[in-house]
């Protein structure tokens, strides 16, 4: 029977293990399968300094999200307090002492009935306006706190950073699908790789297969239109992600990830490290920052996973165990894979394409199978991800470009066109190019630190001078980012800075 709260249905709830859980699979996707190719590339030991580094950066800013969602709650309890007790003074016709505010406050919120709760409780004073139960997306945190030049600018990052997303989703698809179909023995020189034609001058004369005539780069654009005509059509509905969905595709999740340690493992154990990486190259480090940025996003999507949890006092030290755990995860990928092959390729998955392996018995069998699970695990999960990115990708457009309170008043030409605009720009960039380390590295380098690191310290210093303008500095905040020093702001704003210059300088000279 559903938990009711003041006659009215509750918002479910999950336990801080579930909350756990779901942290851990919106961080953990399509980004960590890059980073065994950008481990190689930029050398084992520059790799581990600069993911750890960057897991802590990481970590630090979510924090500010939660401190920032915290204060948008405080806002609004606050404008909610106040416009009880005007309703309140309105119904007794009368002046209300100040000490019996609390008291009363029940009573008031009952004759104020367009109030769903009472925000401040006698029992918990000091934590009556800072909560999370609230659910604040970024976009409404960023309204709430930014002038409009800063939400238009929040809005631009957040859809550069969606396009980029997609144009890596589709990417992914076509090329696994491309590398499945067509014969190992004229696969792609993943050295130039880096690079935005890089790919065109190693596919481009190489036959998909030995008899045929069509080339690999012509292969992959045909799946490319055929997969972009199958999915894209999804972002003109209102597509949810279900909770089986989501349960379906962890599953998947998890067990590829597991596959691919355990077989990196047996072939180090069994035959001894085939690859050979650098200890520091200074020329793969585009590449590496913009992966790891790229795998430890969950920003965007955060204030969705926090609000439902039950404890949230406990929040810090979940998202903590989280980022723990996986860079751990990471780093244990990234190592096995590049030591276990002698060629890593930037989709790790397409390392285990199974044309060395002969049918010989039961388990020679059920290895083909598993290899062919691995090459085919991006497809399972990006395709069921794709539409529901698309569409936040639409509504963010609408959002950014027309006034939503008059969306019905608009032509039905109009809008057609946001759903073409959310699907048309990453199908042309994917195109004219299936590099996955350069996209990878321009979306995390430049959209993914503007939300990762930039829009975090903004969001958290405007929220704090706002609720001390509204409430002073003696109610204290239970969600307060353990970094509340204003060092750690500008510190985060060098490092992003510094990164993005170094990245730049690094990648187009």
């Amino acid at each position: 029977m559903p938990r009711l709260v003041n006659g009215r249905e509750a918002a479910p709830t999950y336990s801080n293990l579930v909350g756990f859980i779901f942290i851990f699979n919106l961080i953990v996707g399509t980004g960590a399968l890059t980073l065994p190719g950008v481990f190689a590339r930029a050398g084992w030991m520059l790799s581990l300094i600069v993911i750890v580094l960057l897991a802590i950066i990481s970590y630090m800013t979510v924090t500010f999200i939660i401190e920032a969602m915290a204060c948008a709650n405080a806002i609004r309890n606050w404008q909610t307090l106040q416009a009880l007790r005007q309703s309140r003074s309105s119904a007794e016709n009368s002046e209300i002492d100040d000490n019996a505010d609390d008291v009363s406050l029940a009573s008031g919120a009952e004759q104020a009935g367009d109030f769903e709760r009472v925000p401040l409780t006698i029992q918990n004073r000091e934590f009556h306006y800072y909560q999370l139960s609230h659910k604040f997306e970024l976009g409404e945190m960023a309204t709430l706190f930014f002038n409009e030049f800063g939400r238009i600018m929040f809005y631009l990052c957040l859809i550069v950073y969606l396009y980029g997303d997609l144009s890596i989703y589709s990417a992914a698809v076509a090329r696994s699908l491309r590398d499945v179909v067509c014969d190992q023995t004229n696969g792609t020189d993943t050295n130039n790789l880096m690079y935005w034609l890089g790919d065109f001058e190693n596919n481009t004369s190489r036959a998909c297969w030995k008899e045929h005539t069509i080339s690999r780069l012509n292969m992959y654009r045909v799946l490319l239109i055929g997969f972009t005509l199958i999915f894209g059509p999804f972002v003109y509905f209102n597509v949810q992600k279900t909770k089986y969905l989501q349960m379906l595709t962890a599953t998947f999740r998890w067990m590829a990830f597991t596959l691919m340690i355990c077989i990196s493992l047996k072939l180090l154990i069994s035959r001894g490290p085939k690859g050979h990486p650098e200890t520091f190259n200074v020329y793969g480090i585009p590449s590496l920052f913009g992966a790891c940025v790229y795998s430890f996003m969950c920003h965007h999507s955060l204030p969705s996973l926090l609000a439902p949890i039950r404890h949230k006092s406990m929040v810090s030290k979940i998202l903590s165990f989280d980022y723990i755990i996986i860079c751990a995860f990471y780093i244990l990928l990234a190592m096995t894979g590049i030591f276990a092959f002698e060629r890593i390729e930037d989709l790790y998955t397409l390392d285990f394409l199974p044309f060395d392996v002969a049918y010989v018995d039961f388990w020679s069998g059920l290895l083909i199978c598993i290899d062919y699970f691995l090459a085919l695990f991006p497809i399972f999960t990006l395709s069921t991800s794709f539409p529901i990115v698309a569409i936040t990708l639409k509504n963010n457009l609408q959002s950014l470009f027309l006034d939503m309170s008059q969306y019905e008043s608009y032509s039905v030409v109009l809008r057609i066109c946001f759903p073409l605009l959310a699907i048309i720009p990453p199908f042309c960039i994917t195109y004219f190019t299936e590099s996955l380390s350069s996209l990878v590295a321009f979306t995390g380098t430049y959209a993914g630190t503007g939300i990762q690191y930039i829009i975090p310290v903004f969001l958290v210093y405007f929220a704090r001078r706002t609720c001390s303008e509204l409430l002073g500095s003696g109610v204290v905040n239970r969600f307060q980012s353990p970094f509340k020093s204003s060092g750690w702001l500008i510190f985060v704003l060098i490092w992003s800075i510094l990164c993005v210059c170094l990245v730049s300088i690094n990648l187009f000279s």
